[in-house]
């Protein structure tokens, strides 16, 4: 199998904003931190004529785990007929297994996608996403789903589908303000399981609900407090939002990055998500209305100098030029990026791998339609 790589003396050109050049050395040592790529899933691939939406995990014994649509019949969202498939990695990118089915798709009306990751405390993956109708076709008695699978040996094996919908929002759901939502999708990619102070061990991942009669989309957080065998609804954390991302905060705070057109939105909570303080826009972070990741790669309270966020989005109002870029200040601001990808690109999802270096599960479209990268990156090379 070829490799794309780029060796550590590459490091100085990359403070710019293309992407580095790539050559093809020999293979790399094993323990090596260099940057290279591989395209996961193309057009047409294990008969499937699209691929979507990726989500990638590093697990505590140094899996790489990842889930995508496998759309197979045409690129559109839910109600299509969807699977949702997963592959692993136990080389740091390198080498993958072939795709395992997760959730079969059936039919129109009977698919899955939108899936998101989270490792629990005790070693558990939880993976949430949706299946069935449509968002905006979502109604009480015909609903977009929300389900949750498990698995207890590191993505190898995985549980049923358990549906959880109506334990979120509906008539049944617990919180009362809930109960005027009418569907609910996850944002893709990767959840959040809180390590500091009062709620660690809580995993969280943030969910966008439609008002019934109504096209705005508000964000809550879905969060479980027993590894995700119980799930609850935090209050609003954004209105008028749409995919969101989450990150803990040195402090013990919690951020929500929200899916906007133009300036990214964003909120607060200083109680481990379950309340939400007023909303902002981060004006020095503009881009096409896109779903993106965020990835801490440093802490001053684990050890590390200075603390670091990194956050992948389009540096572009067209979804184009997925580029990283990165906050010392645990948010509040945001640097000029780097770029991932020179050209049409749309989701990504980012991962920190036990050797430091950072992976990236893009979608690049240059060709029209969506192709699925790991990307690996030495850390120094994202760091302005």
């Amino acid at each position: 199998m070829k490799y794309l790589i780029l060796a550590l003396l590459m490091l100085p050109a990359v403070c710019g904003c293309h992407k580095p050049e790539i050559e093809e050395p020999n293979e790399p040592e094993e323990d090596s931190i260099v940057y290279y790529e591989q395209c996961l899933y193309r057009p047409g691939d294990y008969g499937s004529t699209n691929w979507r939406i990726p989500a990638i995990c590093c697990l505590s014994d140094g899996t790489l785990l990842t889930v995508c649509d496998k759309r197979k019949y045409n690129e559109s969202d839910l109600p299509e007929d969807i699977d949702l498939v997963v592959r692993r990695s136990l080389d740091n990118g390198r080498t993958w297994s072939e795709p395992q089915t997760l959730a079969e798709g059936t039919g129109r009306k009977h698919g899955f996608g939108d899936a998101a990751l989270v490792e629990c405390a005790n070693g558990d993956v939880v993976c949430v996403f949706v299946g069935g109708n449509g968002l905006f076709q979502s109604t009480q008695s015909d609903p977009i789903r929300s389900y949750v699978c498990r698995s207890s040996d590191k993505g190898v094996t995985w549980s049923e589908p358990e549906d959880i919908t109506f334990q979120l929002w509906g008539n049944q759901a617990t919180r009362p303000q809930c109960r005027s939502y009418e569907a609910s999708f996850f944002g893709s990619g990767n959840g959040l399981r809180l390590t500091r102070g009062t709620y660690a061990g809580r995993i969280m991942f943030a969910a966008a609900m439609k008002l019934k009669n109504n096209n705005r989309l508000d964000n809550f957080v879905v969060y479980s407090d027993d590894n995700g065998l119980t799930w609850n609804v935090s209050q609003r954390a954004y209105e008028g939002g749409d995919e969101a991302k989450l990150m803990e905060l040195v402090d013990g705070r919690v951020l929500i990055s929200v899916r906007q057109t133009g300036a990214r939105g964003y909120n607060y909570s200083t109680n481990g998500g379950l309340a939400w303080g007023t909303q902002g826009r981060w004006e020095c972070m503009k881009s096409n209305a896109c779903n993106g990741d965020m990835l801490r790669v440093a802490a001053t309270d684990r050890g590390d100098s200075c603390n670091i966020l990194l956050h992948s989005i389009p540096n572009s109002m067209e979804r184009r030029n997925v580029s990283i870029f990165v906050s010392y200040d645990e948010g509040q601001t945001w640097q000029d990026p780097v770029l991932l990808f020179d050209g049409p690109s749309v989701y990504s999802s980012l991962t920190l791998l036990k050797n430091g270096s950072v992976g990236v599960l893009l979608e690049e479209n240059p060709n029209g339609a969506c192709e699925i990268w790991y990307q690996n990156w030495p850390r120094e090379m994202l760091l302005k």
